[in-house]
């Protein structure tokens, strides 16, 4: 007579046969222990919380090349805009970088994960990259900027050139004599949104500052739901003898293009005098959060292409903050050019802070007292006068 197959009896079996075909196809088959262990689902089945897990260096030193595309992530981005933060950075600004990275991070970046794009003119050192890894949870890309997108060209006429820049050495004029600082101001000016570790994005933001505040929203979808194109948190007057001849280039483009022109620009932020003289006003454009739509729209890049043909970033010292104030107020809505008025924020001897609520509610660091918004020479109220 048979034995009764007990439930126990069964299960019993079941087990021996299981434990049996699995050493089987342990002796047999390489890599199959290594698969079915439970070390490895235990290793498959934890969070990817390590610092390998969102930072690898892949980066090709010798040329442009991309380390941690955003396409390569798996963070949630989840009603997040196409964006990026951008900085352009020197092997030894590494101190600074880091100060202001650290800044974005804490106040606001730690929620978002926002992707970072850094660009030399030459390749990262290792601790460069090492110090600035640790700083953020996002993805970072390095990039080597293009030689002819930094180097003055050939056409320039260098003896002229020089003669502008000790002119402005004679005037103690800041950077008068630094042909750097003016390969950095013509490539923001015409340059930095053609990299291609940019051309993924459609907003960028410039943190070359310190922030003084929580930012408890997310500017670039502020930017996007309310089509704004150029925003800034500190407005002032230009050095005028660093841009001499910018004024009558633009009159003259205007001149050939008025197509270009918005009928709802914000001339009256630019001139006095409805466009015949410039008064100097500018945002500061080491803080911009822009559109880099704008920067490669037609209109927009005739007017670079016309300004760069006139020589004036090296034969004078154009930079990008004029540059692209004049773009902004003139090819686009004045509706489209938004004041961050509750970020708060320094660069250099400037800073803006922000007043009242939005004080408190951005537990901000700044004395509320010492803000540049309304000083002598700030420009801050020919912008409010544009709504007033």
């Amino acid at each position: 007579m048979l034995p009764i197959m007990t439930p126990r009896r069964f299960a019993s079996i079941v087990l021996v046969l299981v434990v049996s075909m699995h050493y089987i196809l342990s002796m047999s088959f390489e890599g199959y222990g290594h698969v079915a262990s439970l070390a490895t689902f235990l290793d498959n089945s934890s969070p990817q919380d390590e610092p390998s897990a969102r930072f690898s260096s892949s980066l090709a030193l010798g040329g442009p090349s991309i380390a941690n595309s955003p396409h390569h992530h798996s963070f949630n981005t989840t009603g997040n805009a196409n964006a990026t933060f951008v900085l352009l950075a020197r092997n030894s600004d590494i101190n600074g970088v880091a100060a202001s990275m650290q800044s974005v991070e804490d106040r606001f970046n730690k929620h978002y994960n926002y992707p970072w794009v850094l660009l030399n003119d030459e390749p990262f050192t290792q601790e460069f990259i090492e110090r600035v890894s640790v700083l953020t949870r996002a993805p970072i890309s390095f990039g080597l900027i293009p030689t002819e997108h930094w180097q003055q060209p050939d056409w320039i006429d260098e003896d002229r050139a020089l003669a502008g820049r000790q002119k402005m050495m004679a005037q103690r004029i800041i950077y008068a004599e630094d042909a750097s600082y003016r390969n950095m101001c013509r490539f923001n000016s015409g340059f930095f949104f053609r990299h291609e570790l940019l051309q993924p994005y459609r907003y960028y933001w410039r943190p070359d500052v310190k922030f003084f505040c929580d930012i408890a929203y997310d500017p670039f979808v502020y930017m996007q739901e309310h089509e704004k194109i150029y925003s800034f948190t500190v407005s002032l007057l230009e050095w005028e003898p660093t841009i001499p001849t910018l004024w009558s280039a633009v009159k003259e483009f205007i001149a050939l293009n008025p197509s270009y022109v918005d009928p709802q620009n914000a001339m009256d932020y630019l001139s006095n005098d409805g466009g015949d003289t410039y008064n100097l006003c500018h945002f500061w454009s080491n803080f911009e959060i822009a559109d880099m739509d704008f920067w490669r729209s037609e209109r927009y890049q005739a007017f670079f292409d016309f300004l760069e043909a006139k020589g004036g970033f090296y034969y004078e010292r154009w930079g990008d903050a004029p540059v692209h104030s004049i773009a902004a107020a003139l090819f686009a809505r004045r509706d489209q050019i938004h004041f961050f008025r509750d970020i708060g924020y320094k660069h250099e001897h400037f800073q803006h802070c922000p007043q009242g609520d939005q004080w408190a509610q951005g537990r901000c660091s700044c004395d509320p007292n010492d803000s540049f918004d309304y000083a002598p020479n700030s420009c801050v109220k020919k912008f409010e006068n544009l709504f007033a």
